[in-house]
């Protein structure tokens, strides 16, 4: 796509977005200053590359995070795409639908023609839309049972940008992601690794130039992934624990608020 000149960019969408398994730095930074949560994630990494563009153009930029882990598509059309509405952004990025697809009865058609409704929602509202969809699910041998309808509900995402003209973030086609040093020890989160290199793919995707994705390319084809957990270790700490909370229909975000809910300079105190 060409070249756009955000000012305001708010991200929608569940613990990917959230920045989960990220660490902060624990310092003030052009990141983030002081961040209240530990977790900083690509979305933020996005909007500080944004920040940069903006700068060297002399404009202003301002950024909200709206993520909350463990959310599905009925919150993010529901809840996300109006209070994003009411922000009145120019950029609206949303990656969403992992948790929806990880039910037994999840009909992915139907779950696409939800997200839809959100998308022309945020269209109609005047915001570029980059619209992600899902990672490969390969690099998980739990999740492998799932790549069919990944792929049906990616095949809509496609369908749905088409149809209202929304900027496609192609995560399933990044092959990296399948190297284990993308990925955190709970193998379902993106590493600090994982997430620079989808911010810097967000970034090319919208016609803003970052050269670190060369380096963050060129180290992925290179690192060794970290000493994967033991099994039993895994399921005790992050499988079992996942496991009740889903029978018991509760998520790890209930009651929590957005880290990020207003705009506000990408280095403010917040």
């Amino acid at each position: 796509m060409s070249r756009a000149a955000f000012t305001r960019y708010v991200a929608l969408g569940d613990s990917i977005t959230e920045g989960l398994c990220d660490a902060a730095p624990p310092h003030p930074s052009p990141l983030h200053a002081a961040p209240p949560s530990a977790w900083l994630g690509w979305a933020d990494r996005l909007a500080a590359i944004l920040d940069g563009d903006a700068r060297l153009a002399g404009r202003g930029f301002e950024f909200a995070n709206l993520a909350v882990r463990g959310r599905r598509i009925g919150d993010v059309v529901g809840d996300q795409v109006p209070r994003a509405l009411s922000l009145r952004p120019d950029l609206v990025s949303v990656m969403i639908g992992g948790n929806d697809l990880m039910s037994p009865t999840a009909d992915p058609d139907a779950l696409a023609e939800r997200l839809d409704a959100g998308i022309r929602s945020l269209r109609a509202g005047g915001s570029t839309v980059l619209l992600a969809n899902l990672f490969d699910p390969q690099f998980a041998f739990f999740l492998k049972p799932f790549r069919g309808r990944a792929a049906v509900f990616n095949a809509n995402i496609w369908s749905i940008a088409r149809a209202n003209e929304a900027v496609v973030l192609d995560v399933w086609g990044v092959r990296e992601f399948q190297d284990g040093a993308m990925w955190a020890s709970d193998r379902v989160h993106l590493s600090g690794r994982g997430h620079r290199l989808l911010a810097a793919r967000a970034a090319h995707t919208l016609g803003v130039p970052y050269a670190e994705i060369a380096a963050i390319d060129t180290a992925s084809a290179t690192a060794a992934p970290a000493a994967p957990l033991p099994f039993r270790t895994w399921l005790r700490v992050y499988a079992i624990p996942w496991a009740g909370r889903r029978l018991r229909g509760i998520s790890a975000g209930d009651g929590l608020d957005p880290k990020r809910p207003v705009p506000q300079p990408v280095g403010a105190q917040h």
